[in-house]
C-alpha cells in the first residue's frame, strides 16, 4: 500500500483544482491588489512572462522563446507590510506604482517549483518537506488551446505554451495523506513530542503592549515558513495571533492600523466582528500626529481600488473573514480577538489529532502550549511532511 501511495502521481491530486490566476512580475502593486479584489483570490502566482505576448507572437518559436515560468507567489499580506513601511505610507500613490518584483525576496524563489504532471507523489513531499509551498503543476488537456482562446491578462490563465496552471499547496498533499492516514498507523497515534517535530527555533511572537510594527518582519519571516506570530503576555502565555492567513482576508486598510496600534489593539482591529470606532479614530489621530495624513486615504471606501491600475476595479461584495477555533487561555484583556482565536494543541497531542486540527481550519500550523497557556512551539505541515517522507522511504 506504501508502495503505491508514495507512486501516486501528482496529477491525481490535481482533478478539480482550478487554473492559476497570475499576474507577469513587471506589474505594479497596485494591479495586484485590484486582481486580488477582482478575483476575490487572496494570492496571485507572478510569472516572468507578460501575458499580452498573444497579441505580438503566433509561432512556436516565439513561444519557446519566451517559455513562461512562475518565479513566486503573493498574497495580501505581503502588499499590508509593504505599505506599512514609513516611506510607503507617505506615499501610498508612489508605494502603489511598484513593481511586484519589490515584493519577491531572493529567500521566496525557493517557495515554488515547476512538477511534470507524472511526477510521483514523494517527489512533491520531498520538494515541500524542504520548503516548498506551491508546486505548480499544468493541467493536462488533449487539446492544444488556440490563440484566440486564450485570456488576457485581466484573465491571466493561460501562458504562452498555450496551457493552463495549478498549483498544490502543502495542504493539499497532507489532505491527501490523512485520507490514507491507516497506511502511517504506526506514526499517527504517536505524541508529536515523542516525533520531535515541535519547533522551538523559528517561535515567532511578541508581548502584548509591543508596538504591533514590530511584527513586520516577523510576518515577512512567518510566510516563508507558513507559520504566524503569536501574541503573548508578560509570563509568556498565548493570548492570540497575528497571522497571514487572517491577513489575507483583510485589507489594505489594515496598514495604518499595524503601524499605529499595539500588538493587542491589533487583534482587536482584525476581529471577524469589524474594527471598534473608537481604534479606527485613534489609528486616525497617531497617523495625523505622525505627519502621515497621505496614508488616511487607506482607510477610505475608495482605498482598496486605485485609479492608477491596469485592471478594472471591482470591489468584493463581503470580506469574508476565515479563523481558526475559539479557544483562549487566560483572560489577559477583554479586547482580545473573539471569533479571531488561533488554534492549539499540546505536547502530548497525536500527529493525526494535529493534522485534522489545522486541516478543518484550513491552516498550515497549529500552535503548543502547556497546560496553562505558556507558548512552547509550533508544529508546521513542513515539519509532518518530513515525518511522512521518511516513513513513506522507509517503507517502499
Amino acid at each position: 500500500m506504501a508502495v503505491r501511495l508514495s507512486g501516486h502521481e501528482v496529477s491525481d491530486l490535481c482533478l478539480g483544482k482550478p487554473p492559476l490566476r497570475s499576474i507577469s512580475v513587471t506589474h505594479t502593486i497596485a494591479d495586484a491588489l485590484n486582481a486580488i479584489h477582482k478575483f476575490r483570490h487572496s494570492s496571485l502566482s507572478v510569472w516572468n512572462c507578460h501575458h499580452s505576448i498573444y497579441s505580438n507572437n503566433n509561432n512556436e518559436e516565439d513561444f519557446d522563446q519566451f517559455h513562461c515560468k512562475c518565479i513566486g507567489r503573493i498574497c495580501m499580506v505581503d502588499i499590508i507590510c509593504f505599505l506599512c513601511k514609513p516611506e510607503n505610507l507617505s506615499s501610498p500613490a508612489d508605494a502603489f506604482r511598484s513593481q511586484i518584483s519589490i515584493l519577491l525576496a531572493e529567500d521566496k524563489s525557493s517557495l515554488v517549483r515547476h512538477l511534470q504532471p507524472n511526477a510521483s507523489l514523494l517527489e512533491a513531499i520531498d520538494a515541500m518537506s524542504k520548503g516548498v509551498q506551491n508546486v505548480v503543476i499544468p493541467i493536462p488537456n488533449e487539446k492544444r488551446w488556440k490563440k484566440k482562446e486564450c485570456e488576457t491578462l485581466d484573465s491571466g490563465i493561460f501562458h504562452n505554451d498555450k496551457l493552463a496552471y495549478c498549483w498544490l499547496t502543502q495542504e493539499d498533499v497532507m489532505r491527501y495523506l490523512l485520507n490514507s492516514i491507516a497506511v502511517f498507523s504506526s506514526i499517527a497515534a504517536e505524541a508529536i513530542d515523542k516525533l520531535g517535530i515541535i519547533d522551538t527555533q523559528n517561535l515567532f511572537f511578541l508581548y502584548y503592549d509591543d508596538p504591533a510594527s514590530s511584527a513586520l518582519e516577523l510576518l515577512t519571516a512567518s510566510i516563508v515558513h507558513q507559520s504566524s506570530v503569536a501574541v503573548v503576555d508578560p509570563q509568556g502565555k498565548f493570548v492570540g495571533e497575528i497571522s497571514p492567513f487572517m491577513l489575507n482576508s483583510c485589507d489594505e486598510a489594515v496598514a495604518p492600523a499595524i503601524a499605529t496600534l499595539s500588538a493587542g489593539d491589533l487583534l482587536a482591529y482584525i476581529d471577524c466582528g469589524g474594527p471598534p470606532e473608537d481604534l479606527v479614530q485613534l489609528v486616525k489621530e497617531r497617523l495625523r500626529e505622525q505627519n502621515l495624513d497621505a496614508a488616511l486615504e487607506l482607510l477610505g471606501e475608495e482605498a482598496s481600488l486605485p485609479s492608477w491600475s491596469s485592471f478594472s476595479s471591482t470591489s468584493s461584495e463581503e470580506d469574508v473573514c476565515l479563523s481558526g477555533k475559539n479557544r483562549k487561555h487566560g483572560g489577559y484583556s477583554s479586547r482580545v480577538v473573539r471569533r479571531s482565536e488561533a488554534i492549539v494543541c499540546y505536547p502530548w497531542s497525536s500527529l493525526v489529532a494535529v493534522m485534522i486540527q489545522a486541516l478543518s481550519h484550513r491552516v498550515s500550523y497549529v500552535w503548543v502550549v502547556k497546560e496553562d497557556g505558556t507558548l512552547t512551539g509550533i508544529v508546521t505541515f513542513q515539519s509532518m511532511l518530513k515525518i511522512f517522507r521518511e516513513r513513506l522511504k522507509l517503507m517502499s
